[in-house]
């Protein structure tokens, strides 16, 4: 079970909550890199595309181990660039419910373990009651 709180008085958030409450059993999911099945990067120069990679990775993480996307409850986003925000805030939107966002930290770092990398994400996720 899960519950999104945006406490009165905190200031306005875009695309996250202050914190998220639950109960159940959890998965972390290692930092997602843009790398596709066979490892070769995907969007060498191309934000968007190594920020869907790493969504599609989330997930596919996510359902090995029986969750979904849907069960995230906490983000940590490393981006090498912040003109790359907006973009991930759009492609966010497209694989979280924005209704029900996930606590998040972001943290600009000066690199990834490969230099073509600009977004590496780890998730924490709440399996569901039916497990």
């Amino acid at each position: 079970m899960q519950h999104f709180v945006r406490p009165p008085g905190s200031p306005p958030v875009n695309g996250y909550s202050h914190a998220v409450a639950f109960t159940g059993p959890m998965v972390a999911v290692s930092g997602q890199v843009p790398l596709d099945a066979e490892g070769g990067i995907v969007g060498d120069s191309d934000p968007a595309a190594q920020i869907r990679q790493v969504f599609a990775n989330l997930a596919t993480a996510l359902h090995a181990a029986g969750a979904r996307l849907q069960d995230v409850v906490k983000l940590t986003v490393y981006l090498t660039d912040l003109a790359d925000l907006d973009a991930f805030r759009l492609i966010r939107d497209e694989y979280l419910d924005p209704g029900r966002p996930p606590a998040c930290s972001l943290v600009k770092v000066a690199g990834l373990v490969h230099p073509a990398f600009r977004v590496e994400i780890d998730a924490l996720a709440v399996l569901p009651a039916d497990m």
